[in-house]
């Protein structure tokens, strides 16, 4: 199971919630948007089954899409975002 890099979108966006004096002026948290409709490297299993995973993630496109905020970094948030999709396309993977 491949996910290339070009399937990722990615925009920083601003977070909600306590932040200090950057609260609501620096776009730390990020919105990554994995089309999963027309990923190359899913087989059509784990495709269907991280559809249902993501839940009201999905969109009726097909795409799901992770937002991560948590931290208070745009770097930060970009892992925690892509570590959050490989283990939603792990579980998908997972023999039934």
């Amino acid at each position: 199971m491949v996910v290339h890099a070009d399937e990722l979108q990615e925009q920083f966006i601003r977070a909600s919630g306590p932040g200090g004096q950057n609260v609501n002026k620096v776009a730390t948290a990020v919105q990554l948007r994995f089309n999963a409709a027309l990923a190359r490297g899913l087989p059509e299993r784990v495709r269907e089954q991280a559809l249902k995973l993501a839940g009201s993630r999905a969109t009726k496109d097909g795409e799901i899409v992770i937002e991560a905020g948590r931290f208070r970094t745009q770097e930060q948030n970009r892992a925690d975002a892509r570590d959050r999709l490989a283990e939603l396309l792990t579980r998908a993977s997972e023999p039934p």
